[in-house]
């Protein structure tokens, strides 16, 4: 049997935080020597924190952008808590605490109307808005911030309208229900993109024990503010401001932080774009930066992935012309003089054909309104294809979509092999297609 006296037995690592090397002493018994000395005072208190407030395995068990976009999810909280604490003043005050005319039934009806409509706006937004939350997850996350300071705003300031109050806590109820949703949803999504062991449920735990923790904060810190701002409008108005500024460029930064490996439609375009102009393909952290946030961002043309046929043609023929020469999972039925693009999905698609069949029809709306001649793949044969677009016939515009199924083919696997070479995920995709399918193959043959 080897002697291991004074050797390294072993190595134990916690992550990448903790590493220890155990040697074998005299005795016969292990000694465990750290690999970094530290204060053991310190240590603990930091593992403390971070077994309570981050998940397990921090962190190579989450994304690289989470530290900075909680930091900054942090700050939001916060103050979104001390503007929160003003509107609630301002509401109680509104419904009569404190005032020995008003009735205890009064308050009560305005209260239930309040939850009431802000029910009803739950279920109309979730309806409306639901299955888009996840495409956009960053853009809907802002706009629920936004919308929730116009819905303080509105409580803050109900008590001076005393003829209308009841309408605007029913309306700033309705808002903040949306908030609800959309900032609940959004957050799922980014779980999803922070939770890198399928550990979804420690991150989204430990992102309710960090919420928590700034909420106690928050109520400490209001606890303060009160007596300062009773009956003081002036000062109310302007903590608000302060705190809404802080609060929205937070928000920004947070989501601005978020940089997401799967492709919606506005990373693709810029993917696109960088390709054709450049022949490279940006990887996901060249190209979040740039993605607007704003929602409403305008496209030239209206895009429905995944459409019925009965909504683009009832022509056989038509029908017909699309399936001609196509070997692709998806058919495409462009309309310049409407301004839309409709895609029709094969039963049989997957992630990568969605991709391409997006990056069809982003191909068309840049005929329209890029500078194609500052193009580096296929100028010369988008220039003319661009030339046969501004004709503006019907019969011309089928030729357009038949030339840039071929420029397509040439260019996409080019363009895939770049996707996957930069680090985007081509696996699945948040482009949001609708769930009308088409098979348009019998046995094996074309159906017409």
């Amino acid at each position: 049997m080897t002697d291991l006296r004074g050797q390294v037995v072993c190595t134990e690592s916690y992550g990448s935080r903790k590493t220890c090397h155990y040697k074998s002493l005299p005795d016969g018994r292990l000694s465990c020597v750290l690999d970094r000395l530290e204060d053991e005072g310190y240590r603990s208190i930091r593992d403390f924190f971070t077994a309570v407030f981050l998940p397990q395995g921090y962190p190579e068990s989450v994304s690289p952008d989470y530290l900075a976009y909680q930091i900054w999810d942090t700050v939001q909280a916060f103050a979104s808590s001390i503007t929160g604490t003003l509107a609630t003043q301002a509401v109680l005050k509104g419904v009569g605490v404190g005032d020995e005319t008003s009735t205890v039934t009064a308050a009560t009806v305005t209260w239930i109307l309040k939850d009431g409509t802000g029910m009803l706006g739950r279920i109309l937004f979730a309806w409306s808005k639901g299955s888009k939350l996840d495409c956009d997850a960053k853009q809907w996350r802002l706009f629920a911030d936004v919308l929730n300071d116009v819905a303080i705003l509105m409580e803050i300031l109900a008590p001076a309208f005393p003829a209308c109050f009841t309408l605007i806590v029913c309306i700033s109820g309705f808002f903040k229900c949306i908030v609800g949703v959309a900032g609940g949803a959004t957050r799922a999504a980014l779980t999803m993109h922070q939770a890198r062991r399928d550990n979804m449920a420690d991150v989204s735990a430990k992102d309710g024990s960090q919420e928590t923790l700034v909420n106690l904060a928050g109520l400490l810190f209001s606890l303060l503010l009160i007596p300062l701002v009773a009956d003081n409008l002036r000062l109310t108005y302007s903590l608000y401001g302060l705190f809404t500024i802080l609060h929205l460029y937070a928000n920004y930064r947070a989501v601005r932080a978020v940089c997401m490996e799967t492709l919606n439609r506005a990373r693709l375009c810029l993917v696109l774009q960088s390709f054709l102009k450049s022949g490279e393909v940006p990887g996901p952290d060249v190209t979040n930066p740039q993605e607007p946030l704003l929602l409403g961002f305008r496209h030239q043309l209206k895009m429905t992935l995944g459409a019925p046929l009965h909504s683009v043609t009832s022509n056989v023929a038509e029908f017909q012309r699309a399936l001609e020469g196509n070997s692709t999972k998806y058919l495409i039925f462009f309309n310049q003089a409407a301004g839309t693009v409709s895609i029709l999905l094969h039963q049989q698609r997957r992630s990568v054909d969605v991709i391409k069949a997006c990056s069809h029809a982003l191909l068309l709306e840049a005929l329209l309104s890029w500078d194609v001649a500052s193009l580096v793949l296929e100028k010369e044969s988008l220039l003319a294809v661009q030339k046969q677009l501004r004709e503006g016939s019907k019969s011309k515009h089928c030729g357009v979509v038949s030339e840039t199924h071929r420029i397509l083919d040439r260019i996409f696997p080019k363009f895939l092999a770049g996707l996957m070479a930069a680090g985007w995920v081509t696996e699945r995709n948040l482009l949001g297609p609708e769930e009308w399918r088409v098979d348009w193959t019998v046995a094996g043959k074309k159906a017409f």
